[in-house]
């Protein structure tokens, strides 16, 4: 080990999306404990509202502030995905885009041994190039999503590039085992124009997701191989690069007197008072926003179902966001005691580890399905944009959740298809499979000895790999 054991500096460098910088960070404060020097590059807002560190880490990991360029039609004080309707998303893509100069001038400054990126930064290789910094695209999609995404079209394959919406909803060519594992139609139509086309002002997406693996030097996948095997073999296969998992990276929480401790203390007193396990908690992540018509069919079906819930709940995306949704008439002062609406900032790890919680109505994002299985919470799913549509047929295909039944074409429900749902999951004798599937897995997700493990063969790599060139 001795002579692998010079100290590394990895700088990181997510999409400006929480989805996103939660794992890099977690996956740097792993590597900070290792005693390596990593520095975290994201704009000053972004960084500020990231949560604190432990004291131990601090020497070791770096924040790293880069000025967030001024993009016309991108609200002030945007910074991340949280602070925009969906439709202005693309301008934080070419904000984060305008960041390849200062990105240039702090690898040239600072002289990090590598940089691990996001897809939508799909020009950090080049820019890393010039300074000789191998370069690792981290992927916080599973190895199933990237599979699915596919080779780049044209190296070294004679892979088509799917045109229509509707390709994307079979499993693709290159998969070489049976599966259920695709979009439906409705889940791809809400990202097609945009993901998979972009438009004169914007690069697509998927030429992001391209460019990035076709450029970097090695893959990182958030995910583990006793999870998905198959998926990572293929990930392997259709890029013929190094791919390394970097295991499931679950949410940490440091604590110090200043944490948001008030907002917890009501819930904790509300939820004491509930039933063991009879909970359901409800959220949709940092990005979803339902529909009026998905907002009125989730409530109703909440108060058909006669379970308590704890709902926390996101009616604008950002300041600029003028499309207020709103809860039907009525619906809170009949579900009162049972039910709370939170449309503020809520603990979501706090709220998944307490004894009430039965269960999570989720959109079925990585970070969250990590979080319930965390504390062995059932998962029933409600999809909304990106690969949650690809995690939550993993998921279903290994009976670990059970999906809101929903028109495959246009993705409505019914108020009687989540009430049926959450029953099912939480009450109902043929629910048990999910219930026992979260305890099953969990020690595979969570388990700290695993993570370090795959955290130690990374790190192994980067210290060979960076022996090897210099």
């Amino acid at each position: 080990m001795a002579e692998n054991s010079k100290k590394l500096h990895i700088a990181v460098f997510p999409w400006l999306a929480f989805g996103h910088m939660i794992p890099y960070l977690e996956l740097s404060k792993l590597i900070a404990q290792k005693g390596h020097k990593v520095s975290f590059i994201s704009t000053p807002r972004n960084i500020n509202r990231l949560p604190k560190l432990p004291p131990n880490l601090v020497p070791f990991l770096n924040f790293v502030k880069l000025p967030m360029p001024h993009i016309e039609k991108l609200p002030e004080k945007a910074e991340a995905t949280i602070d925009v309707p969906y439709e202005k998303v693309k301008y934080l893509k070419l904000a984060q885009d305008e960041l390849e100069e200062s990105m240039a001038k702090f690898l040239e400054d600072s002289a990090p041994d590598f940089i691990l990126f996001d897809f939508i930064s799909y020009w950090v290789p080049s820019v890393a190039s010039k300074f000789n910094i191998p370069t690792a695209y981290f992927s916080i999609f599973i190895a199933a999503f990237v599979c699915f995404v596919g080779p780049v079209p044209g190296l070294n394959n004679d892979y088509e590039i799917r045109k229509t919406a509707e390709e994307y909803t079979v499993p693709p060519k290159w998969v070489p085992f049976e599966t259920t594992v695709a979009w439906k139609l409705f889940e791809v139509s809400r990202i097609f124009e945009a993901s998979m086309k972009g438009d004169e002002e914007n690069v697509s997406d998927i030429s992001r997701f391209y460019k990035s693996i076709e450029n970097c030097d090695f893959l990182l996948v958030r995910s583990c191989s006793e999870f998905e095997p198959e998926w990572l073999k293929v990930v392997a296969d259709i890029h013929r690069k190094p791919v390394f998992p970097v295991g499931q990276l679950p949410t940490t929480s440091y604590e110090d007197d200043t944490t948001k401790i008030n907002a917890w203390k009501e819930i904790k007193s509300w939820l004491d008072k509930q039933e063991k396990r009879k909970v359901i908690y409800v959220a949709f992540g940092s990005e979803a926003k339902p529909s009026q018509n998905e907002l009125t069919e989730i409530s109703l079906g909440l108060e058909l179902s006669g379970l308590p819930f704890f709902w926390v709940l996101r009616t604008k995306r950002g300041e600029s966001d003028d499309e207020l949704i709103q809860l039907p008439e009525g619906f809170e002062e009949r579900t009162k005691g049972r039910g709370i609406v939170c449309t503020s900032w809520a603990p979501q790890l706090k709220i998944l580890s307490h004894d009430s919680v039965g269960g999570f109505l989720t959109h079925s994002g990585w970070s969250s399905v990590v979080e319930a299985i965390q504390f062995e919470k059932p998962l029933v799913l409600l999809t909304f944009l990106a690969d949650q549509g690809i995690n939550a047929r993993l998921l279903e295909e290994k009976k670990m959740a059970y999906s809101v039944p929903r028109d495959d074409g246009d993705g409505s429900f019914t108020r009687d298809s989540v009430a049926e749902s959450l029953s099912l999951v939480l009450v109902k004798e043929e629910g048990e499979i999910y219930r026992e599937k979260v305890k099953q897995v969990k020690n595979l997700f969570c388990d700290k000895e695993r993570q370090n493990n795959y955290v130690e063969n990374l790190i192994s790599y980067l210290q060979n790999y960076k022996k090897i060139i210099t």
